[in-house]
């Protein structure tokens, strides 16, 4: 079964078989009108031989004229203004010449009526309106009266009024269809660059999940189990320079309790969700949390000083600055072998400040910071800061310690059911 066509399309195809009969009837119509008035005149007029031998003469003439003059004309729409006015003078002149003999001529005059909607300009359609009209009434006038004259006045101007009206409104009907068409043929183009446009965002944006997606298990990968594994690597080398039982037990410990929160941080990323230590608890807590777990594993004193009024933030604001704070301590104990740390969050109006300092080795901040502090992590915390739209700054100098800094909006947490 063939695809189902809108209700336009089917009148549009319902339309063109219209015009194409109709542009069959205008260049029948003459001939036929025309033989029908010489036949029933040669039948029924009582017409002399001279007068029969005129009106086939003229009847042959008028043939040959409407055949030259406007069936043969190459098919151009509109007809060529100067020929379609000579063909309809010369129709006309037929026609009343015709009915100056017989009056069942006004048969073939009709044509008149038909034909004058093929002129042009528009008013042009009204006079060769009035035209035909003129001649096919000019034998209600069968003797001169002021009576006579006012009838045939009226009969031509209600003709001529009543069906170049006719004419003017199918026009401007053939316009308003011509315009609804093209509109529908523009909305229809529209509709499949609109289409076209929505697939390809819709691409663009799958490949964007993907890729975010991507960045997104890279950063908790990185925050989690590399940063897990890294803590366990240096527990199990305190083990081995540990000088007595109970410090190689305090670090085994610690291996194992660092390994444990790796795999349930890492199976957590997997299923995108956010850390346990904010669960329960809000930022501040959570800090204070890793801090003393990070502290007991490295024998590192922190110091965490909480400034201004502490309130819930959105989920993504705590998750971040949490990240930059394991981040940073990650690379404290890893690469700055510092002896004291200190965390310090500040809550602002508009914004969240967080600084970690230690005084560790630092290093030199022309250097590229992937390979001064551990790679990947340093651009982690950058994008994490930058996607909610915060900025990260680290100083440092060699042998002077190094100062993370990251400053976010305070963007509130969303309260449950709103």
């Amino acid at each position: 079964m063939g695809p189902t066509r809108t209700a336009l399309e089917r009148v549009e195809a319902g339309q063109s078989t219209v015009d194409g009969v109709y542009a069959k009837v205008l260049d029948f119509l003459p001939y036929a009108t025309l033989a029908l008035a010489t036949g029933l005149s040669m039948a029924f007029s009582d017409l002399s031989g001279a007068d029969r031998t005129a009106v086939a003469v003229l009847s042959a003439s008028a043939a040959v004229w409407v055949c030259f003059m406007f069936t043969v004309v190459p098919a151009v729409a509109p007809l060529p203004r100067a020929r379609m006015t000579v063909y309809f003078i010369g129709l006309s002149a037929f026609g009343a010449v015709l009915m100056h003999y017989d009056m069942l001529f006004f048969i073939f005059v009709v044509t008149g009526f038909f034909h004058a909607g093929l002129l042009r300009p528009r008013w042009m359609i009204v006079l060769g309106i009035g035209v035909s009209s003129l001649v096919v009434n000019s034998t209600i006038i069968e003797e001169p009266s002021v009576a006579g004259y006012t009838l045939f006045a009226v009969v031509v101007g209600v003709q001529t009024s009543a069906i170049s009206f006719g004419i003017l409104l199918n026009e401007r009907m053939e316009r308003l269809r011509a315009e609804r068409i093209e509109a529908y043929e523009a909305r229809e183009a529209a509709m499949e660059e609109n289409a076209g446009l929505h697939m390809q965002l819709m691409t663009q944006a799958r490949e964007a999940g993907v890729l975010d997606e991507r960045q997104r298990m890279a950063r908790e990968i990185h925050d989690t189990v590399a940063q897990g594994l890294a803590g366990i690597i240096a527990q199990l080398q305190a083990v081995d320079a540990a000088d007595d039982e109970h410090r190689r037990r305090r670090h085994l410990d610690s291996a194992v309790e660092l390994a444990r929160d790796s795999l349930a941080e890492a199976r957590r990323t997997v299923q995108a969700i956010g850390p346990p230590t904010l669960d329960e608890a809000q930022l501040p807590e959570a800090l204070a949390e890793v801090s003393a777990k990070w502290s007991a594993a490295h024998g590192v004193p922190v110091e965490l000083v909480t400034t201004g009024d502490a309130r819930p933030m959105h989920p993504e604001v705590e998750v971040t600055l949490l990240r930059v704070v394991q981040e940073a301590l990650t690379n404290a104990a890893k690469h700055a072998g510092a002896g004291r740390v200190g965390i310090t969050l500040s809550y602002m109006e508009d914004e969240l400040a967080l600084d970690v300092r230690d005084d560790g080795a630092g290093f030199a901040p022309g250097r590229t910071e992937a390979g001064a502090r551990g790679g990947y992590g340093l651009s982690a915390m950058r994008q994490r800061v930058g996607r909610i739209a915060g900025s990260l700054s680290i100083e440092s100098e060699p042998g002077r310690g190094t100062v993370v800094s990251a400053i976010v909006p305070a963007l509130a947490a969303v309260p449950d059911g709103a």
